[in-house]
């Protein structure tokens, strides 16, 4: 088991360590702030080209009986690049957060402590706790609960992946000072419609399958599946919404923000 998890445990933090060599001799006028934020999402990317990629495969090759149907790559991927992953990227947010409150100069900053952990936590509690709900959910009922059957819906949990590395795009765009121009209005659309599809409609879809697969209406689902099912959907179902909520009113303001230059700029010409 060891020696499974240390694939995941290798490759996550080794591609960490590689960008934040690479990228200040690239970017030279970077912070250390900068270098970890680019590579924390570098590396999101990765990882989340990976579970889709999982995700498809499992999920196509699932979807004839969507309760039997086995994939040898479910439990590989979440034991072997899932677990170490949500590991490795809570430790990565906290370096962001700590380099971050460092470069702008923050009493209690100049080295690591318990009070930096604790101030990552309550600034980034919902993100946390995310992850952790993440290893605290989806490993056992992949492992333990499942009694091998549902490999269909672990492969549509990965899909939920899909929206990271437009997530991740937006924030590097940023980085570069290239936030107006169309690439990153193009990508904050990809961000909208990939989040909404993949991270909020996929869980009425998964109640659906397997109320399709069993005979029964999809509003009789929830009371025929386990509890610990519809509280481990819950627990990763009700951040995306926030996480979406919170997306929706960033890209509002954004639009007025574009329509006001717009406005200004033909009243000038």
């Amino acid at each position: 088991m060891l020696e499974v998890l240390a694939y995941g445990a290798v490759v996550f933090p080794g591609l960490f360590l590689a960008f934040r060599r690479i990228l200040p001799s690239v970017f030279r006028t970077w912070t250390d702030a900068d270098v970890v934020l680019v590579s924390e999402r570098l590396v999101s990317s990765i990882h989340a080209v990976m579970a889709t990629t999982a995700g498809v495969v499992i999920a196509s090759s699932c979807r004839g009986d969507v309760i039997n149907d086995r994939h040898w790559l479910t439990t590989t991927f979440v034991v072997r690049y899932g677990v170490p992953y949500m590991t490795y990227d809570i430790f990565a947010m906290y370096l962001s957060h700590y380099h971050r409150f460092r470069v702008k100069g923050h009493e209690g900053y100049q080295q690591h402590s318990a009070r930096t952990v604790r101030s990552f936590v309550q600034k980034d509690f919902l993100l946390v706790f995310h992850h952790i709900a993440l290893l605290a959910v989806l490993l056992p009922i992949t492992l333990f609960f499942r009694n091998d059957r549902g490999d269909f819906f672990i492969g549509c949990l990965f899909l939920t992946e899909i929206s990271t590395p437009f997530v991740s795009l937006g924030k590097i765009l940023i980085q570069l000072g290239l936030q107006e121009c169309w690439l990153h209005k193009a990508n904050g659309a990809m961000v909208l419609l990939t989040f909404f599809t993949c991270r909020i409609a996929l869980f009425p879809y998964m109640y659906w399958a397997y109320g399709r697969h069993y005979g029964i209406p999809l509003c009789s689902v929830p009371f025929a599946l386990p509890l610990y099912a519809n509280l481990g959907n819950l627990c990763i179902l009700a951040p995306q919404v926030y996480w979406f909520a919170l997306l929706c009113m960033k890209g509002y303001r954004l639009y007025r923000r574009s329509r006001t230059q717009d406005s200004h700029t033909s009243k000038n010409e």
